[in-house]
């Protein structure tokens, strides 16, 4: 299980890293280009593409870590188990609105086959992808914490909840 979440957070890092690269040369190509007055078209629709799959690739990580925005005021103020059980039903509940909007990702996917970016001229299913990416990673991350808890290996907490105690 530990060498499964090691392998996806390597994977979605790497990603993240390589989404990041890709949105920075493209500013930097806006920033010099709008310099010399040669801007090139392209570069606006790459950083919001890259922008998109940054975020699809980071969604898991934030999760992982609880950067995302989160009201656990209430919940971890309850007396005995109740902040671990509010906590596994609330990954739980993750996982499983990820389950199910898997497939109507994955359909809004295939409708990009139809059309093609403006400037760069891709075809939208690669930029569409970025959702489903974005939803699979979120379900994996939450996947992940519903099976250590239950296997009784974390306490559902976040990374950075754990450095807080």
């Amino acid at each position: 299980m530990h060498k499964l979440e090691t392998v996806v957070v390597a994977i979605s890092r790497i990603c993240v890293g390589i989404a990041f690269t890709v949105l920075i040369v493209a500013v930097l190509i806006q920033v010099f280009g709008r310099s010399f007055s040669v801007s090139p078209i392209w570069t606006e629709e790459l950083t919001r593409f890259a922008l998109l799959y940054l975020c699809a690739f980071g969604i898991g990580l934030a999760w992982r870590s609880g950067d995302l925005v989160n009201v656990d005021i209430f919940c971890e103020s309850l007396p005995g188990p109740w902040p671990r059980r509010l906590r596994f039903v609330s990954a739980l509940c993750t996982s499983l609105l990820c389950a199910v909007l898997l497939m109507p990702a994955w359909k809004f996917v295939s409708i990009g086959a139809f059309q093609t970016s403006p400037a760069m001229s891709v075809q939208m299913t690669y930029v569409h992808l970025s959702v489903f990416v974005l939803i699979a990673s979120l379900l994996v991350f939450s996947l992940l914490r519903v099976v250590s808890m239950l296997l009784g290996k974390d306490d559902g907490l976040a990374l950075n909840r754990k450095a807080d105690l």
